[in-house]
């Protein structure tokens, strides 16, 4: 029987697209039990995923099949499922299925039979604490968020500031001890813990926990010192300097008016204050400055002049006697044929 044409190339379509669903699909699903508190199973991880896939589980010999009811999203596509605490049964086997529906094929990413208890990853230790137990010896401690602090095993790692790398050992409890250690030197201490294996079979092992320092090197000092400098800096005085700065541009803005008389003040112009000396005043400066007229007219010469006669005496030998003065003609200057052998003259006095 022949088969048609559009038939088999959309035969062939479909092959070739449900390999290549296959091939881009993911390869296992990863379970990670944080602190007994909760659980991820995620997939496709490091990969584009372009289908969401739905995860199934069930206990052996304990429940029926259920699906997630909390999936984990990224970019709308489904990458994984979260499990509460009462959904979680350690020492159990426990199973999962994950698959997809894509044109009419059924995807299915393999997985395995985990047991939970193999799966949990602690939280990192907190409170460290260190106290000096002798001269040259110190102890560490510190505390667990984990339930079951019996389960756990620690690494401490540590170096001094004249230390090139990072020494490591593992600690069965939670104290460490330093027999020797140098007061010249800054110390700087890390712990983390995983499951035991009395509890558990993994490598899972916790964040390493925040920092403890001891030691007295007045140039480690000076660094820590220096960070929380730094840390203060960031985060109160720039903070603050940034709020007054803001402020003092408001009030700025506000006055500006004001701050730029006083940056550029302006030139004093003292041609309005003689207006009314030129235009009502006509120029007169005593009367535009309200000077008394008595003044004005105390200030004024007020005096005058009366006539002196001066006469030029002759020589001895053409001396005659002055004539007397009320002979003179009115008027009181001679006439020319009374004036005799001299001159007179006259100065006003």
């Amino acid at each position: 029987m022949a088969v048609p044409g559009a038939a088999l190339l959309h035969i062939l379509l479909l092959g070739l697209g449900t390999r290549l669903a296959t091939a881009s699909s993911p390869t296992g699903v990863d379970c990670i039990l944080f602190n007994e508190e909760y659980m991820t199973c995620t997939w496709g991880s490091g990969q584009t995923l372009t289908a969401n896939y739905s995860l199934y589980y069930w206990y052996e010999n304990r429940s029926p099949v259920v699906e997630c009811q909390q999936y984990l999203w990224e970019h709308g596509v489904r990458i994984g499922c979260r499990f509460k605490q009462s959904e979680i049964i350690q020492f159990q086997p426990f199973h999962v299925r994950v698959n997809t529906s894509l044109n009419g094929q059924t995807l299915e990413i393999p997985s395995s039979c985990m047991e939970l208890q193999n799966y949990v990853k602690p939280e990192a230790p907190v409170n460290l604490t260190i106290r000096n137990m002798s001269s040259n010896q110190l102890q560490l401690t510190w505390s667990s968020p984990y339930p079951k602090a019996h389960c756990l095993e620690h690494v401490v790692k540590y170096k001094s500031n004249k230390d090139t790398s990072w020494t490591k050992q593992e600690v069965k409890g939670d104290i460490f001890s330093l027999p020797s250690v140098d007061y010249e030197k800054y110390y700087t201490f890390y712990v983390r813990s995983k499951i035991n294996n009395y509890c558990g079979s993994t490598q899972l092992w916790s964040e390493w926990s925040l920092p403890v320092f001891w030691g007295s090197n007045s140039s480690s000092k000076g660094v820590a010192e220096e960070q929380v400098q730094w840390f203060w800096i960031h985060t109160v005085l720039i903070p603050i300097a940034s709020c007054l700065l803001l402020l003092v541009l408001v009030v700025l803005l506000v006055r500006m008016e004001r701050v730029w008389v006083i940056i550029m003040p302006r030139i004093p112009n003292p041609s309005k204050n003689f207006d009314d000396l030129f235009i009502t005043h006509n120029g007169d400066f005593q009367e535009w400055a309200g000077v008394p007229k008595d003044v004005v007219e105390s200030f004024k010469p007020n005096y005058s002049e009366s006539i002196c006669h001066v006469s030029e005496l002759p020589s001895k030998e053409g001396y005659e006697p002055l004539q007397d003065n009320s002979a003179l003609p009115p008027g009181g200057m001679p006439g020319p044929h009374e004036q005799g052998p001299y001159k007179n003259s006259y100065v006003g006095v």
